[in-house]
């Protein structure tokens, strides 16, 4: 059985990303595929910034924090990415937390459901070049909520009944991708 992380890149407060995440993870469980679906929020993970100084008394806690996220992105198969856009860009929080990461990363498929004025879909081509450095497969069918018509004067989530089809395709694509690296792992 595939296990694949739906990850959640944003820890701003009143972050729109929840409710995506949790529309992602419920519209995958329904399909019954024969994968194991897990929201990662990234806002339970008191990362600290990759090379800033860290005091004496911080330095174990930022450990474990670290530790935890590591041992977490490491345990799946593939990965779903609810990036939201911020300034033309994936968050400043979530390219710190995958900075953290390589070995973990290796060899294994990523779809992305974003959400901006765009859809995130600038966020979403920032993640391909990041991940292409990881050795993360991206896959080409992306869902994009727009801020403008996919939510509620841009905070009450109400998609468009149209996104079932873009969220069928990244699925599958996933799901065949993270299968056929499971092979070279």
């Amino acid at each position: 059985m595939l296990k694949i992380g739906i990850v959640l890149g944003s820890v701003r407060q009143g972050r729109n990303g929840e409710a995506v995440a949790k529309w992602t993870y419920d519209f995958a469980t329904k399909r019954n595929d024969d994968v194991e679906y897990e929201i990662v929020d990234l806002v339970d993970y008191k990362l600290p910034f990759l090379g800033a100084a860290i005091s004496e008394d911080k330095q174990a806690e930022a450990e474990t924090a670290i530790k935890a996220w590591s041992d977490k992105i490491a345990s799946f198969d593939g990965y779903i990415f609810i990036a939201p856009e911020y300034n033309h860009a994936v968050g400043g929080a979530f390219k710190n937390a995958l900075d953290f990461l390589n070995p973990e990363l290796n060899n294994k498929a990523a779809g992305f459901v974003g959400y901006g004025s765009l859809g995130g879909t600038r966020a979403h081509e920032n993640l391909r070049l990041i991940l292409g450095e990881l050795q993360v497969a991206d896959v080409r069918t992306a869902v994009t909520f727009s801020l403008m018509t996919d939510f509620e004067n841009m905070s009450e989530f109400k998609p468009a009944d149209y996104h079932a089809d873009n969220a069928n395709q990244m699925l599958d694509q996933v799901i065949a991708w993270s299968g056929a690296l499971k092979t070279v792992r």
